[in-house]
């Protein structure tokens, strides 16, 4: 069964009479009347196409996914504002439990099968996708109900009480150890297979679910746990020596697919042709077509756990183009860019300030050009007025596709979704060394985040940079995670884990400097007055003074800080009324 009939059928399966029928299309079956749940799970086949089934339950392209709303955009677009405005209320959503009950279907038919074919491969896929299942809910709402059997519509289970978070995460790390000794290598996966699980990508996943219970421990705590008894999931199986138990796991895991994987950075810019934007044709790669060095997927071998598309099979059926146009970046974002120099911008000769529309852009981290304006192929040229490349003043490139209208129109965007890729095992690496030791060399540096540095063309982090112009090292590879993954659908689940969140929610997202008398702007006359590219009735809550890279100067407000009220109760979403009210030992999470 190739990759391209699973891309037909990808989705979860909520049960084994949907799955039954849907297995025409893509294997050989007995006759229809014939398959029962008595005789179905007999062949090594039937246990692959159900696995297959699974897939479905992995992230994909969504603009819920591209961090709307976070402190490093400037713009909602209609998602995460929630979160990004401290807004949530109860709702029926993301409560799902359908994959969970997919993969203990196939789970509990593993004693039955007598067949002489090994079905490793598919138990290893249901124990992953089990543990990524319970990792979202995780995440979402701490600590959930542990289902692991398969239950029917009166069974006591479905009227339990939540389990804590800290045993949802051992049942998590204990189903990815069950995949990780099922699941072939990535070497071992044919081409005509590639996309599904490999035993790499359950190592990258483990050191990612790792990382975050280690840093949510150690920087959030318990504080959002709740007793259990009146109020949250409660704290059993609580053990403050986890926090580097996980780290160091997690480090054995990444270096491990680092060492052993065959993966490596997607990196292209000694290719004339590419004009250094391999950071954006990396997330528009699809045929020969799709960049001027004539690369396909195939030279891809960054994504290491992704979901796939096909301009044929599977198309993302979004505004993928248009839309990512329009995810402004913060004012934030753009200043966390280091120069050339390695230095950040606030510490570097060469950051050039904000004096002309290009200045800031200039002798700065290939990353960022990539990121915002990359579609130009020339930002030193740019001469759009104020709010020419987006409302704040910025523009985004990353996902846009390149040849939009003629060789992609509207819709069809088929580019693999990134989940983990091996710029992420890298960062996971280099953190988690940092915060387990407290300390982490400079040959631990250049396996790591150097890497990526070099792929921007930034000089490497040091430890000799850091002490000579007073950098706190955690938060440079905090950087470097937020400059290398931004849009990717990581940055809420990280300022929770560091315990950030309400102090980088709740300031207003800005835009561009628009200085004043004393610091001359494009968008500002010599005597402070605007000019017409500039139009400050545009911008209902005007300006703020705030640090830049540059000093303190006004920056046009996009969301102004007064309508932000994230509190410690919005590091989890409340349980849903209905939920709530189908289970009613099920307890709110603290703060609703």
């Amino acid at each position: 069964m190739t990759m391209k009939k699973i891309l037909n059928y990808l989705f979860a399966f909520g049960a084994l009479a949907t799955t039954v029928s849907c297995q025409k299309n893509f294997v050989d079956l007995d006759p229809p009347a014939q398959y029962t749940d008595a005789v179905y799970f007999k062949k090594a086949g039937d246990f692959k196409a159900y696995a297959t089934g699974f897939y479905g339950q992995l992230q994909g392209w969504s603009f819920g996914n591209m961090d709307n709303s976070s402190d490093i955009s400037a713009n909602s677009n209609g998602n995460g504002s929630d979160l990004g405005h401290g807004t949530i209320i109860p709702s029926n959503n993301n409560w799902n439990y359908s994959g969970i009950r997919s993969c203990n279907i196939l789970l509990s038919k593993v004693g039955e099968y007598d067949g002489a074919e090994s079905i490793d491969q598919y138990v290893g896929e249901a124990y992953f996708f089990r543990a990524y299942s319970y990792f979202n809910l995780l995440k979402t709402f701490g600590g959930v109900p542990i289902i692991t059997d398969v239950l029917d519509i009166d069974a006591p289970e479905l009227f339990g009480k939540r389990n804590s978070r800290y045993e949802v995460i051992e049942l998590i790390l204990s189903d990815l150890d069950q995949a990780i000794n099922r699941l072939p290598t990535e070497q071992n996966i044919p081409a005509s297979e590639k996309g599904r699980v490999s035993n790499w990508a359950a190592k990258a996943f483990k050191a990612q679910v790792s990382l975050y219970a280690a840093t949510w421990q150690k920087y959030v705590g318990q504080a959002t746990d709740g007793d259990g008894v009146s109020v949250g999931a409660g704290t059993a199986g609580y053990d403050p020596s986890n926090i580097n138990r996980y780290l160091a796991d997690a480090i054995v895991q990444v270096k491990d697919v680092m060492d052993n994987g065959g993966y490596e950075l997607w990196n292209k810019n000694a290719d004339p042709s590419m004009a250094n934007l391999s950071s954006w044709y990396l997330f528009n790669l699809e045929d020969g077509e799709s960049n001027p060095g004539g690369y396909d997927k195939s030279t891809n071998n960054e994504f290491i756990l992704y979901s796939v598309y096909d301009f044929t099979h599977r198309q993302s059926r979004l505004n993928i183009s248009w839309t990512s146009w329009q995810l402004y970046p913060s004012r934030k974002f753009v200043d966390m860019a280091v120069c050339t120099d390695g230095l950040p911008a606030d510490k570097s000769p060469l950051f050039q300030g904000y004096h002309t529309f290009t200045s800031e852009f200039q002798n700065r981290d290939r990353r960022l050009l990539n990121y915002l304006y990359a579609a130009t192929q020339a930002p030193a040229t740019i001469t759009l007025s104020f709010g020419g490349l987006g409302f704040g003043g910025y523009g985004n490139s990353k996902f846009a596709v390149f040849g939009h209208g003629s060789r992609r129109p509207d819709l069809t965007e088929s580019a693999n979704w990134p989940i983990i890729r091996l710029a992420e095992v890298y960062l996971i690496y280099a953190e988690a060394l940092y915060e387990l030791n407290e300390t982490i060399t400079d040959e631990q540096l250049d396996e790591s985040v150097n890497l990526l540095r070099a792929r921007g063309a930034v000089a490497p982090l040091t430890n000799a940079l850091a002490t000579a112009h007073g950098l706190d090292m955690r938060e440079e590879i905090r950087r470097e995670r937020a400059m290398e993954l931004y849009r990717e659908g990581k940055r809420f689940d990280d300022l929770k884990r560091w315990g950030i969140l309400e102090e980088s929610l709740n300031a207003s997202r800005l835009g561009r400097v628009v200085g004043d008398g004393s610091y001359a702007t494009p968008f500002k006359n010599p005597d402070g007055s605007p000019t017409e590219a500039y139009q400050p009735n545009t911008y209902v809550w005007g300006e703020e003074t705030v640090q830049t890279a540059d000093g303190i100067l006004n920056c046009v407000i996009i969301s102004s800080n007064l309508n932000h009220s994230v509190m410690q109760r919005h590091y989890l979403y409340p349980i849903s009324i209905q939920q709530i009210q189908l289970n009613g030992n099920l307890l709110q999470n603290p703060g609703y």
